[in-house]
């Protein structure tokens, strides 16, 4: 009977941690749907919503926006200092872009549409490393690595932590009181 009931303890264990480590989300940049536009304050930044949201590796970044009038662009540091749009990484146009985010550092987009980068419509995104996933916190890159926002930690991320080692240790109790 203790046996069977580790070995269901162990199975749950199991499971939730599988879930922490393969939690890819895909994120509606800004928050909603309309977001991807010129700012109408610097409030209303794209990069203030950055600095407030925490990316990780696998993640998907998810633009919504009418196809023919704007895009996205994936550029350079210094393209995204300058807007220049001559030269991107990446160019979308579709309308509804899905952007996976491949690996730690920051990610420079700005819009494709004449003007608009000037004007504010641009993001930095700062992804965070693999090593960094069950940290309650984790250090911003320094303001000399890149021109952007720093990223904060979630109250979900800490929220999922607290819930992770609250499991651990029901379970733990749980099979302690079997033995």
């Amino acid at each position: 009977m203790a046996s069977s009931s580790r070995a269901v303890s162990a199975s749950l264990l199991f499971f939730f941690l599988l879930l922490g480590f393969s939690a890819a989300k895909e994120l509606l940049v800004g928050g909603n749907i309309d977001a991807w536009k010129i700012p109408s304050s610097e409030l209303d930044s794209l990069n203030q919503w950055a600095e407030k949201s925490r990316f990780r590796v696998g993640d998907y970044l998810v633009w919504k926006y009418e196809s023919g009038k704007d895009s996205v662009l994936e550029v350079t540091r210094e393209e995204y200092g300058n807007c220049s749009t001559s030269n991107p990484i990446k160019e979308y146009s579709d309308g509804n872009t899905k952007v996976k985010l491949e690996r730690p550092g920051p990610f420079y987009f700005i819009s494709g549409a004449k003007g608009h980068c000037e004007k504010g419509q641009k993001l930095v995104v700062v992804v965070i490393s693999p090593r960094h996933t069950f940290r309650a916190t984790s250090p911003a890159p320094s303001p000399a690595e890149f021109e952007g926002p720093a990223v904060a930690p979630t109250s979900s991320a800490t929220t999922f932590q607290v819930g992770l080692v609250t499991v651990v240790g029901v379970l733990a109790m749980y099979v302690g009181f079997l033995v």
